[in-house]
């Protein structure tokens, strides 16, 4: 079999099982001159692509001739010297009032839900998830975490309903 049907077929279950609605609530609102950056993924419940990541960042940058954002996620793969991966992905924002519920692709025709669910104030950090609650990603603009204050955002998750439990964090050092 073709290894891209088979990535296709994969991806199209995987995208089945994220679109459960049980979870739909996201951040008030998303400044999105200041999302539009560098960040380091912490800790989350992550997707098979994601398996082995280390130094793991994710990039955001608008498109504004395509109505978009361009979003770079690359890290080394098993391993800090491992070989660099990057998986680009597009996304669209859905709720231009909130701009916190995008659709992100990471190839045609495969469209998964992205939910900004938590966001501090200043934009240090951000907790991304999807209606099903099987995914997670903690991410920061900073790399060097502590457990301690991982477990304050998973506090905070826990109180808005949003499913912390497995939690892996990602390897950072730079």
């Amino acid at each position: 079999m073709n290894i891209k049907i088979l990535i296709i077929i994969l991806l199209t279950i995987f995208s089945s099982s994220c679109s459960s609605s049980s979870y739909e609530a996201t951040v008030e609102h998303v400044d999105l001159n200041r999302f539009m950056k560098k960040w380091y993924v912490i800790a989350g419940r992550f997707t098979f692509l994601e398996k082995g990541a280390h130094n793991a960042i994710e990039k955001y940058e608008y498109n504004t001739q395509k109505k978009r954002i361009d979003i770079s996620f690359s890290f080394n793969k098993d391993g800090f010297e491992g070989p660099l991966k990057d998986i680009p992905q597009k996304g669209w924002i859905e709720n231009t009032q909130t701009n916190a519920y995008w659709t992100v692709s990471p190839f045609w025709p495969l469209k998964f839900d992205y939910l900004v669910i938590a966001l501090e104030e200043n934009y240090s950090w951000t907790a991304i998830g999807v209606p099903s609650g099987k995914y997670l990603w903690i991410m920061s603009d900073r790399w060097n975490w502590t457990d301690e204050e991982i477990n304050q955002v998973l506090e905070k998750l826990s109180k808005i309903g949003y499913p912390v439990n497995d939690i892996v964090r990602i390897p950072q050092k730079w």
